[in-house]
């Protein structure tokens, strides 16, 4: 049952009290973030603005919206996937007077009603996770569009949305994109994926990883990052991809390249890392060996061609938490893991806290940014990355926090650099 009220819903205000001390542990792990917090308060850096905010209600998006609600910002929530919201989180927002709606498990109606109560706020900043919240303001609630300034933008999958909405002309406001900040995948993508991946798939199937053939399917930064995690537990790697500067370099890194109609038929477990639809399709899931294990860390769960599984299969059945077995017609067994879902976040807690610190300091550094005006205004209706100077005061912040210090140009070397008449 859910509970709902004009300002929340949520699954349980019992959870409150384990929600806190979720988010108490995040909040002790993101020292970068807190800073901006003590900044925000003292300052009001967000004061009349309300911030729509579509992204997993996690412990760490927790520490993001209480910050941004600490600089002034009116906040809604609405969950960006429907398993990977934390019902506890939820349910501490809802006591800090956060307007969320979200719960573990919606179907796709609830979750474009929880989409709609955030848009019923009218939101000045769209932060977004997958463009759902935009692609939403630009079909069935374009009347919303009169109150947006400009929004952010988390994920990978969204950013290809929104570049598309631009190329065309279909996009209404400006937005930023959180993503290609080098502070976000550098480290979010890469770290942060590469082991809540593994985290997700091991508290699903409790399998030994050492000697398996792990296939990941995507060499961009997320798969490097599910590829290099695997490694360092022993699998033999193999990796599938489209792009040829990408294959090259998974060949470089010491990984095997192959089709993935090639590497069906010898992996262990399969993991999608690309943001593309039916990278695993029909004829690949055909092809798996028996006991193949089949994951997505990619942001929807269309990666992997989970219909054909349910046509395929003679049955299926829950035989652990977020493991579904199939029964297939031709005799094969396959495991695929929360319903095709992003593995990391239904299957365990998302990214560590320590790398999202750094991706949601992004995110609150560029909503302070699109407060000031004279931004604004510099800004068409495309999509931008973050200024650099955001991206380099966060890196500084997170070396200050880990006591590393770094060295400094002398006065010489910065005159050499202006120079360019020097040389031989």
């Amino acid at each position: 049952m859910v509970i709902k009220t004009k300002d929340y819903a949520i699954k349980d205000p019992k959870l409150a009290e384990e929600g806190r001390n979720l988010i108490h542990w995040a909040e002790d792990h993101m020292p970068v973030l807190m800073r901006i917090k003590k900044d925000f308060e003292k300052k009001k850096t967000l004061k009349d603005l309300t911030l729509g905010c579509c992204l997993h209600v996690t412990k760490e998006t927790a520490v993001l919206v209480k910050t941004l609600k600490t600089g002034g910002a009116k906040v809604a929530l609405c969950g960006s996937n429907p398993l990977s919201t934390n019902d506890a989180v939820a349910a501490a927002l809802a006591e800090e007077g956060i307007f969320v709606y979200a719960w573990r498990g919606v179907n796709t109606e609830e979750y474009y009603w929880c989409v709609d109560r955030v848009l019923d706020h009218k939101p000045n900043i769209s932060m977004d996770d997958g463009s759902d919240l935009v692609t939403r303001l630009h079909t069935t609630r374009k009347e919303g569009l009169e109150h947006i300034i400009a929004g952010t933008e988390e994920t990978t999958t969204g950013v290809n949305r929104q570049r598309i909405m631009a190329e065309k002309g279909d996009l209404k406001y400006p937005i930023i994109a959180i993503n290609d900040a080098m502070t976000k995948h550098f480290f979010d993508n890469r770290y942060g994926t590469g082991q809540s991946t593994i985290d997700g798939i091991l508290r699903a199937t409790s399998v030994l990883i050492a000697g398996k053939t792990f296939v990941v399917c995507g060499y961009g930064w997320c798969g490097k990052g599910v590829a290099m995690r695997a490694c360092g537990m022993g699998a033999n790697v193999i990796v599938t991809e489209i792009d040829p500067v990408r294959a090259l370099e998974a060949e470089m890194d010491g990984f095997r390249v192959m089709p993935i109609k090639t590497a069906a038929g010898i992996g262990d477990i399969f993991v999608t890392a690309t943001g593309n639809k039916y990278v695993i399709d029909a004829p690949v899931l055909d092809m798996m060996k028996d006991g193949a294990i089949v994951a997505n860390s990619g942001h929807f769960d269309n990666e992997i061609n989970v219909g054909h599984l349910d046509k395929s299969s003679k049955e299926w059945i829950e035989i652990r938490p977020n493991v579904r077995e199939y029964h297939l017609k031709n005799g094969k067994t396959i495991y695929l893991l929360a319903e095709g879902r992003l593995v990391n976040l239904s299957a365990a807690e998302g990214h560590p806290s320590e790398v999202m610190d750094m991706s949601f300091a992004n995110q609150a550094l560029t909503a302070k940014w699109l407060s000031n005006k004279r931004n604004i205004t510099k800004l068409e209706k495309k999509v931008y990355p973050v200024p650099e100077e955001i991206d380099r005061e966060i890196a500084l912040h997170k070396l200050h926090s880990m006591n590393v210090k770094v060295d400094e140009l002398t006065k010489t070397q910065k005159e050499y650099m202006d120079n360019w008449q020097e040389g031989t």
